[in-house]
């Protein structure tokens, strides 16, 4: 088995064992508290409309726009990194039918990886802080991400020698 397929393959295994891991983590110990908060933040603006209160109205929708964005954060960290694990599972198989040499497929393999761990931790950490590096992690990561599989498919392109 080549460098590039065992970090694919055992990189997506172990990237897919994390996502799946970090989403029951998420599941049992934080999902309900934060739908917990998402449901009392919506009923504690639509109190305060009936009240016709406007402040308890607009720091009840701050409230319910703070949980929603973390919540959703939370979920698409745990989808990104099953699901990118996924993706490199797959690359592995497919890194035999690539044309590129062997450095060039160990370095997207890497690359690849990196870029499947990046991005999600990127948009984990902007469940901390709404600044410009986590935003910065996750574009690059994704950026990454991008290249490899274009570089992955530019080897899919390039014709391979004929072996007489």
């Amino acid at each position: 088995m080549s460098a590039a397929r065992r970090v694919l393959l055992f990189g997506g295994m172990a990237l897919a064992i994390w996502g799946m891991a970090y989403g029951l983590w998420y599941a049992v110990f934080a999902e309900h508290q934060a739908l917990n908060g998402i449901g009392a933040s919506l009923t504690g603006a639509f109190t305060g409309a009936a009240q016709a209160n406007q402040d308890v109205v607009d720091s009840s929708l701050q409230q319910y726009k703070q949980a929603k964005y973390v919540y959703d954060r939370q979920v698409d960290v745990h989808s990104h990194w099953t699901g990118l694990a996924m993706v490199l599972i797959v690359m592995g198989f497919c890194m035999d039918h690539v044309s590129l040499s062997a450095k060039g497929k160990t370095l997207i393999a890497w690359g690849a990886l990196l870029g499947a761990v990046l991005f999600p931790v990127g948009v984990l950490l902007q469940t901390f802080s709404h600044g410009e590096g986590p935003r910065a992690v996750a574009i690059v990561g994704s950026g990454i991400e991008i290249a490899c599989l274009f570089l992955l498919a530019f080897g899919f392109l390039r014709k391979q020698p004929h072996s007489s």
